[in-house]
């Protein structure tokens, strides 16, 4: 995996700032566009051009990591450390127990409590990845982004934040698709 820094990716440093992870792309991953016209390739749905940067993200994640490390002997251990280094990265205030807002979904007030990842992006990420290294070449049974201890670790993300929010995370119930009440099915036919 050959990642280079992206000077065209709107993830990349060009401002001097720090704008978070996701500042590479691969080198071996463009669209195929050409400087002379249109391009054959079609472009990419918004899904898979997040799990193409999710990808490239978390190999350069493997890339600096010390020592470095290659896919190949990447396991759900640094799958978990690369989430809980994406909490740096969070916008969502998860309150301690501590915090007098605790359990409450807007509070009236600010408070020092840490900004994390919220568990449904952690849990679209893992998904994608998940995709992603089965997609680049990493056998299903192998899959560490599959792995129980990852699943363990976005449940309890679920529910210390469902608590320390005060938002519920059910599980959203399927509508049954309704059948059209203006014609009743009709009795099979007698033969």
């Amino acid at each position: 995996m050959d990642l280079i820094p992206n000077p065209d990716s709107p993830h990349s440093d060009n401002s001097g700032g720090h704008s978070g992870p996701q500042q590479f792309a691969s080198s071996s991953s463009s669209t195929g566009t050409s400087t002379g016209g249109s391009s054959s390739s079609p472009s990419l749905s918004r899904y898979e051009s997040q799990k193409r940067r999710d990808w490239n993200t978390f190999g350069q994640y493997l890339k600096n990591h010390r020592p470095p490390l290659s896919l190949a002997r990447c396991s759900d251990a640094h799958v978990l450390e690369f989430l809980r280094y994406l909490d740096q990265f969070g916008k969502t205030k998860v309150h301690t127990q501590m915090c007098p807002f605790f359990g409450h979904p807007s509070p009236p007030a600010p408070c020092p409590c840490p900004l994390r990842q919220a568990w449904g992006s952690l849990d679209a990420l893992v998904g994608r990845l998940r995709a992603a290294y089965e997609e680049n070449g990493g056998k299903p049974e192998s899959n560490p982004f599959a792995a129980p201890a990852v699943r363990l670790y976005l449940r309890e993300v679920r529910d210390l934040q469902s608590k320390a929010r005060g938002v519920s995370y059910e599980k959203k119930k399927r509508k049954k698709p309704q059948q059209d009440r203006r014609h009743p099915p009709l009795p099979p036919a007698a033969t």
